[in-house]
């Protein structure tokens, strides 16, 4: 039986929400600190339930790089990817190293965005938010859905639809991954938090 092992990446893989150090990282702290004052409401409403997780994201993301030209969004991921190696718990890119050792399909499922997830891996399929491009350049909206709770799972069954071929391991740490974890045969909660300093 094939064996599919999938990973959420913030929180699991990393130490931290990589969406807010990539933002610090591409526009610099003091752009940084303005944008969150500006959207602060906003997200003390999403953290309370009143607004969608997704929307709350969608907004801020737009507000720092709607407009910028893809080449430049993906060289600064790549950038990011290599200077920020050490947000990596090595617990978890271990156990993701030897799944790969031992022939499993291995994936990263996460709401985080694949431009700047990719380049931290780029030997596994990565399952993320997709943003959307126009002309060349960032519209700051996304071009699928966040990749949250349900939407994990359903990316999953897009990619690989026959549930019973597979054994799936899953790894995650929030509750975004509830339906994910539930979803596998076997499923590991905040399986690497020794890593955290």
């Amino acid at each position: 039986m094939k064996r599919i092992v999938a990973f959420d990446f913030d929180g699991t893989l990393t130490t931290r929400d990589t969406l807010l150090a990539f933002i610090r990282y591409a526009c610099g702290t003091s752009r940084f600190l303005l944008g969150f004052l500006r959207y602060s409401p906003l997200l003390v409403l999403m953290k309370l339930g009143l607004y969608p997780n997704w929307k709350a994201k969608q907004r801020v993301f737009s507000y720092f790089f709607r407009g910028m030209a893809l080449q430049e969004f993906n060289a600064l991921c790549q950038r990011f990817a290599a200077d920020n190696r050490h947000l990596l718990r090595p617990k978890g890119e271990a156990t993701l190293r030897q799944a790969q050792a031992e022939g499993a399909v291995v994936l990263i499922v996460s709401a985080s965005i694949d431009n700047w997830m990719k380049p931290f891996f780029p030997s596994v399929q990565v399952m993320g938010t997709q943003i959307e491009v126009n002309d060349g350049r960032l519209t700051g909206r996304f071009l699928t859905r966040n990749c949250y709770g349900q939407e994990k799972v359903n990316r999953i069954l897009e990619c690989y639809p026959h549930r019973k071929d597979y054994h799936l391991t899953a790894y995650g740490d929030s509750r975004g991954d509830r339906e994910l974890l539930a979803f596998a045969d076997e499923s590991h909660y905040k399986p690497f938090r020794a890593d955290e300093n």
